[in-house]
């Protein structure tokens, strides 16, 4: 529109219709004529609205989203530390109660034996030293660890100290080639010497050749003299194999060991050694065996299989019609001789 006396004029009259409806508007409240206009206008431009707002609010959702993301992803973050923290201390408990099981049988077996013990636990496995069945503990010297002390856990032997230094001790494992002990069976007290063969059964050399050895058969250490390298007592396993009786000066056993060399964790040092030879005693009692099912068979007297019923009875049938035929033709040959009489 160009700038004329008449625009101008207009634009005055439109401001001043303008204050005079607002003027009427404050004075009449509710009930002013501009009301009813206002209600008309909503009435009209309410729709547009709602549907430009439900058009515009994904699009605010999605800012707002974006502003907060960054605090979102932090918090997500944390969630997520915290669930590992809480796995990891679940994991730690976990642990923490197989341990205590495993020091509680430990110090059963020892308290069996009347063995002094110092507790330890496995931090390093031969490799790291060379050999390939050894473990290394964490005592040594300053925890009064000697060389050629027996090593045990809560089943049983698991060798024997051989390196000692001032934090840590080095252990032959009793599955090691180079490894032997003397045994002793339970109940029948057979010597032998017992050599490691790797991840293989035992294998005993006992110095009996015509000694009674039965698969199941168990052994404990025979202890040597000063309780050094073995104290006596200790079990070390079951027969599980036995070679035949050839006439010689030895038989062979094979023994599967009752620790489990791949799974140690807690085991204990003899520092001394039992002030009398324990024997058996620190052997875990025998398992006892599974009862057989036994199958029983009831008779009734007088009672009959089928099939012979069914004999004697068409037997019994044959028979009858035999006899009563018999009669019959014995009757019929009077009368024919009547009549021809």
């Amino acid at each position: 529109m160009r700038d004329t006396r008449e625009s101008r004029l207009l634009l005055v009259l439109l401001v001043a219709i303008a204050f005079a409806l607002i003027t009427v508007d404050i004075r009449g409240g509710k009930d002013s004529p501009v009301d009813g206009a206002r209600h008309a206008a909503a009435a009209v431009f309410g729709p547009i609205e709602n549907g430009v707002a439900s058009a515009v609010d994904p699009v605010g959702n999605a800012v707002a989203a974006v502003r907060d993301s960054g605090e979102r992803h932090d918090r997500l973050t944390e969630l997520e530390q915290e669930n590992a923290a809480l796995k990891a201390e679940l994991g730690s408990d976990a642990r923490d109660r197989s341990r205590l099981r495993q020091f509680e049988k430990m110090l059963a077996t020892a308290g069996a034996g009347q063995y002094k013990i110092k507790g330890a636990q496995v931090v390093g496995i031969g490799a790291a030293q060379g050999f390939s069945w050894t473990v290394t503990l964490d005592v040594g010297a300053n925890d009064g660890i000697r060389r050629d002390m027996t090593v045990l856990n809560g089943d049983g032997l698991v060798g024997r100290v051989t390196t000692v230094g001032p934090e840590t001790a080095t252990v032959l494992l009793a599955s090691d080639p180079d490894f032997t002990v003397g045994t002793r069976m339970e109940g029948s007290d057979e010597l032998g010497f017992a050599s490691g063969q790797g991840d293989r059964p035992l294998r005993v050399q006992l110095l009996n050749g015509k000694a009674k050895v039965e698969k199941g058969d168990r052994l404990v250490t025979f202890g040597s003299q000063g309780d050094r390298p073995f104290v006596p007592g200790v079990p070390v396993g079951v027969v599980s194999r036995v070679d035949p009786a050839g006439g010689d000066l030895t038989r062979t056993v094979y023994v599967t060991p009752f620790v489990g060399f791949t799974q140690l964790d807690i085991v204990g040092v003899v520092v001394q050694g039992p002030g009398k030879d324990p024997r058996d005693s620190v052997l875990p009692p025998k398992p006892k065996p599974k009862p057989v099912p036994t199958v029983t068979v009831t008779v009734t007297p007088g009672a009959r299989p089928e099939g012979e019923d069914g004999g004697q009875g068409q037997a019994g049938q044959d028979g009858q019609a035999a006899q009563d035929g018999a009669p019959q033709q014995d009757g019929q040959q009077p009368q024919q001789e009547q009549d021809e009489e």
